[in-house]
């Protein structure tokens, strides 16, 4: 049945809005955005012919309440909805809502969902159809021949409400806390387990479906390098399936084939596979919607998937072939945290984010970088929702080339904000153990945390960066006197003494830089620096030579932070005031908030003795519980947080002192060190 859309409202924010706005206005349809209160300057919001305000911060004030949202597609005369991913993308009930309420829903049919909804009962419907699967365990029968397990959410994506249980003792917290997670991201706490492999490939077919019962295969995605169970580098075609060979591809296709067969499927979605080294796949789950690294599968295939979506919900045929995959494809998940500190997520204001691409939301017509993104200069990245900056593609004739591509992109990038997991990319993407193509599920943990995390700038090129802070600083105080403006600062027409500044390497917070110069009669002298000369300083701009080598920085300062930026350079610095205010200084032992967020369960009361290691308290944060544990022996001595508190950066949580059984020496708490992220293979 041919459907007429004329008006398209996105039931989601951010990057994901942006996609389907630029296909949805290249098909000549109008725009509807909604936005919740933190989202009301975003640029998904602005990139919208008219956008409708859903009021409130959290997700389930706002972009969960389908009711709200489709009373705004009535309000602004939309026609359709697109749900995007995430949210209310998965919810039967939501779908079957939109149609009842006379509009078009862009997704599969909510029987369809339904069926996917609950993944305990989607893994019978594929076994029933002869789909390979794992089987399910009662969390309640599990015993230690069972371990390792993975606890998951029924209803949920994005790796949240997922945990790995290797003994017995860890299970009830595991599921207790899986549920709990499980019920704020999806509305549903109903978790279940099933055997986990520990170094398996996650293999996803891409499928398309029309009405009329065509269903396509449109490439295989390989999504195995996760962390915490949530993707963090995908790419098209799949390193397993090119080195396995035979027939693995096509039976991994027949099978996606059947599943969305077996359920009636219609529209865009994605079947998931385990797969190990020998060419065995089981069935994992299907998204019922976009997936986030649909890119990929875009750029090899030279579609659109999100015009097919709509062109599918118009009611029109598929082609009678799928389109074919040429090249390969890479996508990297940009994201607000900080790999070396445990993945600790970020919040705060993205001050600029300049990344050189070929296209934004859209295909390639050769080898180039493209960047799908809902954040800007001056965009704030709060807790309220998930942290990514950015996606950032890279298509090319071969795997190499492509990685090679995409890490240059990242490397010369200009990110100035909360700290990323740029550098963690880049090193990945560079690593021979990714240009191998063996990248399991276990790639971040046999290559090791801390050398993927490595900052990509370190010793004298942090130092000479310093060093170019300090004189771009000097410049912009000078620049604003009143006389002799022309002069440098700090310069003498007869030799005096240096100047100095100090900073400290925000990736390294221990890490103290102490910068000398001084103005004198044949340019800047850094004493600290032999074989470095100053060319020309700038407020902005510091050229420099290095043993010879002259090298352009641009420095972006902002307040007591630096930002400095250079082939193959990209140091973020807070400068070290002169004096300290007292009050800012935090009592001995105490624990501080690594990151705004809510406090969602306390563990302890004050005067409760506790021992290092021991939770304390959660914070929610990013959609995700973080546990807080002590960092040493010792009694609760004060106790400043209870559940629901909204926390910011540095907030004391609690003071534990150290006691006659406990040593001193660990009576301060190194906070960074004593959070555990409960995250959860998305």
């Amino acid at each position: 049945m041919t459907t007429t859309i004329t008006s398209v409202l996105v039931a989601n924010r951010g990057e994901i809005a942006c996609r389907v706005f630029t296909t949805a206005r290249a098909m000549g349809l109008r725009t509807v955005a909604v936005f919740s209160d933190p989202d009301e300057h975003a640029p998904h919001v602005r990139m919208a012919d008219t956008a409708v305000a859903l009021p409130g911060s959290t997700s389930a004030e706002t972009y969960l309440r389908g009711d709200l949202v489709i009373a705004a597609a009535h309000a602004a005369g939309a026609d359709a909805i697109h749900p995007g991913y995430g949210f209310l993308s998965e919810n039967a009930e939501f779908a079957q809502a939109v149609i009842d309420a006379g509009l078009t829903w862009i997704g599969p049919p909510p029987a369809a969902i339904a069926a996917m909804g609950s993944k305990v009962n989607a893994k019978k419907l594929m076994a029933d159809a002869g789909v390979p699967v794992l089987g399910d365990i009662d969390p309640a029968a599990v015993t230690d021949d069972d371990l390792p397990l993975l606890i998951k959410a029924s209803a949920g994506g994005g790796g949240r409400g997922m945990r790995v249980v290797r003994s017995l003792d860890e299970l009830g917290d595991a599921v207790t806390g899986a549920a709990r997670e499980a019920e704020s991201a999806f509305g549903d706490p109903t978790v279940f387990c099933e055997t986990y492999v520990e170094r398996g490939h996650h293999i996803e077919v891409q499928v398309m479906a029309d009405e009329y019962g065509a269903v396509w295969a449109v490439g295989e995605r390989e999504c195995s390098i996760q962390r915490r169970h949530q993707k963090v580098i995908e790419e098209a075609p799949a390193p397993l399936v090119e080195r396995i060979g035979g027939d693995l591809r096509e039976r991994l296709y027949a099978a996606a084939r059947t599943a969305a067969a077996t359920i009636g499927y219609t529209g865009a979605g994605t079947v998931e596979f385990l797969a190990d080294e020998t060419g065995r796949f089981f069935f994992l789950e299907t998204n019922t919607r976009l997936q986030v690294e649909h890119p990929v599968t875009e750029l090899t295939t030279g579609t659109d998937l999100v015009a097919w979506q709509l062109r599918v919900a118009s009611g029109e045929h598929l082609d009678p072939e799928p389109p074919t995959a040429s090249g390969h494809a890479i996508e990297v998940r940009l994201y607000a945290e900080d790999p070396g500190a445990d993945w600790q997520p970020q919040s705060g204001t993205v001050h600029a984010i300049e990344i050189t691409d070929d296209a934004r939301f859209g295909p390639l017509d050769r080898p180039g970088i493209r960047v799908d993104s809902g954040i800007e200069a001056g965009s704030e990245i709060s807790t309220f929702y998930d942290p990514m900056l950015a996606k950032v593609i890279s298509w090319a004739p071969d795997r190499r080339r492509a990685a090679a591509m995409l890490s240059h992109a990242l490397a010369g990038a200009r990110i100035h904000g909360p700290v990323t997991n740029r550098d963690m990319l880049v090193n990945t993407l560079r690593s021979d153990e990714f240009l191998s193509g063996h990248t399991d599920t276990g790639f971040i943990d046999s290559v090791g945390l801390d050398v993927l995390s490595a900052p990509l700038a370190g010793g004298d090129d942090v130092r000479v960066a310093a060093a170019a802070a300090a004189l771009a600083d000097a410049a912009r105080v000078r620049g604003r006197a009143r006389v002799q403006a022309g002069l440098p600062a700090g310069w003498r027409n007869l030799t005096s003494g240096y100047q100095t500044k100090r900073y400290v390497d925000t990736r390294v917070d221990d890490n103290e830089i102490e910068v000398r110069y001084r103005h004198g009669r044949d340019g800047v002298e850094l004493p600290d620096l032999p074989g470095v000369s100053v060319v020309e300083t700038s407020p902005d701009r510091v050229v420099v030579s290095v043993a010879g080598v002259r090298r352009t920085l641009t420095v972006a300062l902002y307040d007591d932070l630096a930002f400095v930026d250079g082939p193959g350079v990209a140091v973020a610095l807070r400068r070290v005031p002169r004096f300290i205010d007292p009050s800012a200084v935090a009592r001995p032992g105490s624990l501080l908030a690594p990151m705004p967020g809510a406090v969602i369960r306390v563990a302890v009361t004050e005067g409760e003795r506790v021992v290092a290691g021991q939770p304390l308290l959660w914070l929610e944060a990013m959609k995700m519980e973080h546990t807080v544990s002590a960092p040493a022996d010792g009694i609760v001595a004060t106790l400043s947080v209870q559940p629901g508190q909204q926390l910011s950066v540095g907030d004391v949580l609690a003071v534990i002192s150290a006691d006659d059984a406990a040593d001193d020496s660990g009576a301060a708490a190194d906070h960074s060190d004593n959070l555990k992220q409960e995250e959860t293979v998305g």
